[in-house]
């Protein structure tokens, strides 16, 4: 039935399938319908508006019989069964083509407006609103959440915030559990979401990492290695291997790199050198050096890099084998450095374009990256030459110059002088002056950039030796050769500063300031002048500058505090020895000084507990042991006044009044008999000294001994003796008035002598009750203590290199560590 209105079209038209289509018929024909009588006729009665036959054929559209003004009917249908607009003439169907117009309905047929475009109808309904209930919706709303949280994770790590980045990981962590379960119940596991399962748990365990705590670090990457589904897990066991390294477990370290090495395939070359290179130092930790040298050898014949290089050198050290750290060190120096020199940064004419753009890249990123990869490739040399050149050879000299003849061969030619030049500060090191200096001295015929280095650590040579005029010329020998320099503009002016020249001095401190102002000698060393020329406001200026620069450099703050103290601002100079104390908290001196402080500004307890810290680290300061002792008799605890004194007469056996400050002690405590054996004591050591023989009369006599009339005999021997001698010491002082009258003196020398031994038995407390003062004035007025060594002098600061990066060429300990005051 369905095949029985498909008409195929006949042979003979197979290769004209629309012949006919021109023809039409003549039904619808509609040009001549004005004159067909029949037409009007049934236009104008009923018989035009019947309805259409249906058709009785199933089908997509029914085929209708068209009426025309002759009453014939046509079912139109297609070839392949469907009811079609055109008809079959002659038997032949016809092509589908399109009867109806655009905009054409049935309603137009019964009179209807023409609205092709269906405004009539009014607006379009609104879009359906989504159903935020629907479990699909919560789930899309679930996932972009946890999506947001590993991002907020991210970025509070790269904030430095690692407690914040923590707890979103956590957060993510939980709401992914909450949004897997969802899944699984409305949805098969195909479909769970694995490459932010992956994510959520390698963030987890990164911030873990992070925060230190790797035992949960190390679960969840466990959880993420073990789980088949994820292809690419296995390789973050060079992560666990890290975290193992970071605990000192070597040996799972090396596991665990070793097994991320098998998940890592061969075209992952830099990556796979990378985790050799971390077992390479993890079998250095564990002194396993053969085997490291077998890793870095690999790495070095693979892709050879500085850090592999230098640790091979190291390795090979380790071992004692002499040859193969000769080899190494010519592998390290063929590593090619892959920077460009320094020809491109300089302009080959007066193009004002070119210069513009050598201007702008001389100092770009990445003009700084390769200086930076320079600087280490530098440092790497020449540490592993300082390493190797003492072992290699039969001796120190000849091992450093085959270093040379090595560099001097390779691509780093400039470091071959640099090279030399610590070969002057290690013998330096080993206190060999003479090589140093012969050594220094080979680069006077030098290039002026290599010249002034050397002249540079010569005159620092000569000036620590305290031969200026050696140094002067050394040092203007420098200047000379490179003006520019501000190590040799700062030993220029030392050696000035030396000669008492300050003002001369502040100018070269200045230019070599105006030169690099990150010299902090230069600074260091005008605070100082500007300190000598009594310009307090400059100097205090400097060295806050400089403070800025050395936040935690104990002279700097020293010199800070020591400026307050000499503008009278005692709260400030507390203030920065505070910061001092944090820096070096044994420093007996600072510590004694804040005791002094505090003591002047009368707080006692402030200043009992620094002046006994300072006891307690250096026991040997006799003013710290005075201070104490009379505080503690100030404060009536005359037994532990005892122990500071007996040690005060420990360090000065010769002077006698700390041995008469200990019997005084006992005396005061009411242990007689105790006193009376120290002042025996002291009499036997001392027996020409007036205040011990009176103790002793008095003690006998309130003691009632045998011995008072022995004591009295010889103290009356003694002042006799004294008065005697007192009246030596006033004629020969009025014979030196007498001959200063005359004009024969020269000076107030004659009566130095005498006048200084007046002066100390003035100073002895009075006869009737010697050192039993009840208050510390006059205990704190005894002779202070004279350091045997004499003061250190304020000396500025030398500077043995220069410190730009072209000229980095003496050692570290030249010109670099900051002289004490």
């Amino acid at each position: 039935k369905m095949m029985q209105n498909v008409h195929l079209a006949p042979e003979a038209d197979e290769d004209d399938l629309y012949s006919g289509y021109n023809d039409y018929n003549p039904t619808f024909d509609t040009e001549d319908l004005e004159n067909d009588v029949a037409f009007q006729q049934a236009a104008r009665t009923s018989h035009g508006r019947r309805p259409p036959v249906t058709a009785k054929i199933p089908g997509t559209s029914a085929s209708r019989p068209l009426a025309t003004g002759f009453g014939s009917k046509a079912t139109l249908t297609s070839s392949m069964g469907r009811p079609m607009t055109g008809a079959i003439q002659d038997g032949v169907t016809r092509p589908m083509t399109a009867v109806h117009a655009a905009g054409y309905t049935k309603a137009a047929m019964r009179g209807s407006s023409f609205d092709p475009l269906g405004q009539a109808r009014g607006p379009a309904p609104p879009l359906e609103m989504k159903n935020s209930d629907s479990s699909e919706e919560k789930i899309r709303q679930l996932e972009k959440k946890v999506n947001e949280l590993v991002e907020e994770s991210c970025i509070a790590n790269s904030c430095g915030d690692l407690k914040l980045a923590l707890e979103k990981a956590k957060e993510a962590g939980r709401k992914e559990r909450v949004l897997v379960r969802q899944r699984e119940q409305i949805a098969t596991p195909e479909n769970i979401n694995l490459d932010l399962t992956y994510s959520v748990l390698f963030n987890l365990a990164s911030q873990y990492a992070a925060n230190e705590m790797y035992a949960e670090a190390l679960n969840t990457y466990q959880v993420i290695v073990r789980n088949k589904m994820f292809s690419n897990g296995g390789r973050l066991k060079v992560n666990m291997g890290n975290i193992y390294l970071k605990q000192r477990n070597y040996s799972k370290a090396i596991k665990f790199y070793r097994m991320a090495l098998d998940q890592i395939p061969s075209v992952h070359k830099e990556m796979r050198i990378k985790i050799m290179q971390n077992i390479g130092v993890a079998f250095i930790k564990t002194g396993q050096y053969v085997d490291a040298i077998s890793s870095f050898e690999h790495i070095m014949s693979m892709s050879p890099n500085l850090k592999a290089g230098f640790n091979l050198i190291l390795c090979y050290f380790a071992i004692g084998n002499g040859e193969q750290m000769k080899k190494a060190f010519q592998k390290l120096i063929a590593v090619p450095l892959e920077v460009d020199y320094d020809d491109k940064y300089i302009s080959p004419n007066d193009d004002p374009h070119t210069n513009l753009l050598i201007e702008a890249i001389k100092n770009d990123s990445l003009r700084q990256i390769e200086r930076e990869r320079k600087s280490m490739a530098e440092e790497y040399i020449m540490t592993a030459a300082k390493l190797i050149a003492p072992v290699i050879e039969t001796s120190f000299a000849v091992g450093y110059d085959w270093c040379v003849e090595v560099v001097k061969a390779s691509h780093y030619v400039e470091l071959a002088n640099d090279l030399e030049i610590n070969k002057a500060t290690t013998y330096l090191r080993q206190q060999d002056f003479n090589q140093a200096l012969e050594t220094l001295k080979m680069f006077e015929k030098k290039d002026s950039r290599v010249k002034s280095a050397a002249a540079t650590n010569l005159s620092f040579l000569y000036y620590l030796e305290n031969e200026l005029a050696q140094a002067t010329n050394y040092a203007d020998l420098a200047v000379n050769s490179d003006r520019y320099n501000p190590a040799a503009l700062t030993n220029k002016g030392n050696t000035v500063f030396a000669n008492g020249d300050y003002e001369k001095a502040a100018e070269f401190y200045k230019e070599a300031l105006r030169n690099d102002s990150s010299c902090t000698e230069a600074l260091y060393n005008l605070g100082l002048t500007y300190k000598k020329l009594n310009r307090i406001d400059e100097a205090l200026d400097c060295f806050l500058k400089l403070h800025a620069i050395l936040r935690n450099s104990a002279q700097v703050l020293h010199q800070i505090a020591n400026i307050y103290e000499i503008m009278e601002d005692p709260s400030q100079a507390i203030e920065w020895l505070l910061q001092l104390i944090s820096v070096v908290p044994t420093d007996p001196h600072v510590l004694s000084k804040l005791g002094k402080l505090y003591d002047n500004e009368g707080d006692k307890s402030q200043a009992f507990h620094y002046y006994y810290e300072s006891y307690r680290y250096f026991p040997s300061n006799i003013e710290v042991i005075e201070w104490l002792g009379a505080y503690y008799i100030d404060t009536q605890f005359c037994e532990k006044a005892i122990e500071y004194f007996e040690r005060a007469a420990l360090i000065l056996p010769t002077q006698v009044k700390w041995q008469l400050m200990v019997a005084s002690c006992y005396r005061r405590s009411g242990n007689y008999q105790k006193a009376l054996e120290k002042y025996k004591v002291i009499h036997r050591k001392f027996p020409e000294n007036v205040e011990c023989l009176r103790f002793l009369v008095r003690l006998c006599t309130d003691m009632g001994l045998k011995e008072v009339q022995e004591y009295m005999t010889k103290l009356k021997k003694v002042e006799k003796l004294k008065e005697i001698r007192e009246q030596r010491i006033k004629s020969s002082r009025d014979g030196s008035a007498r001959s200063r009258r005359e004009g024969n003196a020269g000076g107030d020398s004659g009566g130095t002598k005498g006048e200084r031994l007046s002066a100390k038995l003035k100073a002895l407390p009075g006869t009737s009750e010697p050192y039993e003062s009840s208050g510390s004035k006059e205990i704190g007025n005894y002779a202070s203590y004279i350091d045997p060594l004499g003061p250190q002098a304020e000396r500025p600061k030398t500077a043995a290199r220069k410190r730009t990066e072209e000229d980095d060429f003496a050692d570290e300990e030249l010109g670099e560590d900051l002289l004490p005051e």
